[in-house]
């Protein structure tokens, strides 16, 4: 794949979003015009100050001009707040779309292939990651490149208008400096954004290789492939060091491009001073150049540079995989669920943890640090900790949405990451986040959605057994379309669980999906689950979620306990903190 491949395939589709919200631009475009007056304002002030009052022994005139410059700042102020009050118009739209794109080409692979409709299209590690986190990715990465662009054209705008009134002269002591630093830093954004794609790439292969190796290692020390095996690990560590040096040969050419825009406009404009006082170019109007350089300019092109570094080239490649490793339907709308019997599948998954490590980065601190975890078929575990101790990483690990980086993840015997079965999505695991996520169609679509082909009695057996039903009556029924913006967190939470209820998943994973509700719901509703056929993890919201667990997973930082309730009361002190209970 070429490195303008997904520009050129995400690119028509971000112009046509955009010409569909004309409205919402119009507003951005008013509250950033009052921007660039507050930057108009703020370095005309400062050289009518110097020229017009205090070089020219008028100090009170000087005071008024200054008084004008520093209010200006209260109208930036009240700029910014329109700006993040008109921007929910692109981002909230965006994220809508996304998911609504996610959620069909999940329900379009299901009914491609009926051979792997048993709850596949939805619990795969695929469509996981793009409802839960690429979703959120993009629209965090859209908000900040809206934002970013934004602030630096109208701020661009408003400085180069104020030098142009100032003296017209110092536009081509800046303009030229300036137009270097910013072609130049474009000039990277396609081999960086190039070089980055293919290290992931490599990084998840060699995560999925050793990851395999590490699961059949005997058979590999049986058979004699252990030289083969080192090749082709050497190969992709190799390449990946290959990636690495070219990652970091054009970060240093960012940073050069970084310099000469943020640096030389500066330098170049103190190079010219005298020419320019030769030119009539007054004390007061450089000083104004200066803070338009300063204050204003060179801090908004510094950001864009990054932002555009960052998020731009995460939003290009999420974007890119939305819009083209599955088959989208027209104008990204739900596809309807096909009609069709869909039995529940076979026992429940089994997960294996060998000596898991996981870090945030090279030098970071492990986060989990060789932990080493059995969970039987059909047993209930709860995860409890701290916070920020792991427990979310360990759901994402088991998720397929992380790799290790060190030790083996495995459910049902194959990793965690990917899945032995035919290609397409991995119908193993269902994971529950905290933020539930209700999309635009009927209840009973999303009721199914992570099993397309519920019979509708089942449909309707989840939902007593939710106790789901006064919610459904309200809402108008199964067939009344949700609207998600009028129903509270605990409702869009109980809609999740009774997703989860129903569907073909053996492994269940709930990451604090229950924090919204009452502890009486929420109690019925781990029962339930518990209940099903199948294995359940729940991060606890509350500790009497442990209680009612069969064992309990106590994450200590390098350290972890694993055992029932009242055996860990005697064994783990951080889990009698936890709970509040005194040993002796």
């Amino acid at each position: 794949m070429t490195s303008h491949g997904p520009l050129r395939r995400v690119l028509p589709q971000g112009r046509r979003f955009l010409l569909r919200r004309r409205r919402a631009l119009l507003t951005l475009t008013g509250w950033s015009l009052l921007e660039s007056a507050h930057t108009f304002l703020t370095g005309y002030g400062v050289a009518r100050a110097l020229d017009d009052g205090f070089l020219a022994g008028r100090t009170g005139t000087g005071l008024v001009w200054l008084a004008v410059a520093a209010g200006a700042a209260l109208l930036g102020g009240f700029a910014v707040r329109g700006v993040f009050a008109g921007l929910a118009g692109l981002v909230e739209s965006l994220r809508d779309g996304l998911v609504r794109r996610a959620v069909s080409q999940a329900l379009a692979a299901a009914v491609s292939d009926p051979a792997r409709s048993d709850g596949a299209a939805a619990t795969s590690s695929a469509a996981v990651s793009r409802l839960v986190h690429q979703t959120e990715m993009a629209r965090d990465s859209f908000a900040g490149l809206v934002l970013t662009a934004r602030s630096f054209v109208f701020t661009a705008l408003g400085a180069l208008l104020g030098m142009a009134s100032l003296a017209p002269a110092l536009l081509l002591v800046v303009v030229p400096p300036l137009l270097l630093g910013l072609l130049l830093f474009l000039a990277t954004l396609a081999p960086m954004a190039a070089a980055q794609r293919a290290f992931l790439d490599t990084d998840e292969a060699l995560s999925a290789r050793v990851g395999a190796v590490g699961a059949g290692l005997r058979d590999v020390v049986a058979c004699g492939g252990e030289r083969r095996v080192t090749e082709d690990l050497g190969a992709l560590i190799g390449a990946e060091a290959r990636l690495s040096r070219r990652l970091a040969r054009w970060a240093g050419v960012r940073t050069l491009a970084l310099g000469a825009a943020g640096r030389l406009p500066v330098v170049a404009l103190l190079v010219a001073t005298p020419w320019l006082l030769g030119r009539g170019v007054t004390a007061g109007a450089l000083l104004g150049a200066f803070t338009y350089l300063v204050q204003a300019l060179l801090p908004a092109l510094h950001t864009l540079m990054t932002a555009l570094g960052a998020a731009g080239t995460r939003l290009l490649v999420v974007l890119d995989r939305f819009g083209t490793e599955e088959p989208a339907l027209p104008d990204g709308e739900p596809a309807a669920a096909p009609v069709r019997q869909n039995p529940r599948p076979r026992p429940a998954a089994a997960v294996e943890l060998r000596g898991v490590t996981f870090a945030y980065g090279p030098r970071a601190r492990p986060v989990l640090d060789g932990l080493d975890l059995v969970v039987e078929p059909g047993e209930h575990l709860a995860v409890v900790g701290p916070s920020g101790i792991g427990k979310s990483t360990l759901t994402a690990l088991l998720a397929g949405l992380l790799a290790p980086t060190g030790g083996t993840a495995l459910i049902d015997g194959a990793p965690a990451r990917g899945h032995d079965g035919p290609p397409g999505p991995d119908p193993r695991r269902a994971l529950l986040p905290q933020q539930a996520h209700v999309f635009s169609g009927t209840v009973r679509d999303n009721l199914r959605y992570l099993r397309p082909g519920a019979h509708p009695a089942e449909v309707e057996e989840s939902v007593e057994a939710l106790r789901l039903a006064p919610l459904v009556r309200r809402l108008g029924g199964l067939d009344a379309v949700i609207d998600p913006g009028t129903l509270s967190q605990g409702e869009r939470q109980l809609l999740a669980l009774a997703r989860a209820h129903l569907a073909a998943a053996p492994l269940l994973i709930l990451d604090e999906a229950t924090c919204h509700l009452d502890p009486e719901t929420e109690e019925h509703a781990e029962r339930t689950l518990a209940a099903r056929p199948g294995t359940l993890i729940v991060v606890a919201h509350r500790l009497s979620s442990a209680v009612r667990a069969d064992r309990v997973l106590v994450l200590d930082g390098t350290r972890a306990a694993c055992a029932p309730h009242e055996e860990l009361l005697d064994t783990s002190p951080l889990y009698r903190d936890l709970t509040g209970v005194s040993h002796g």
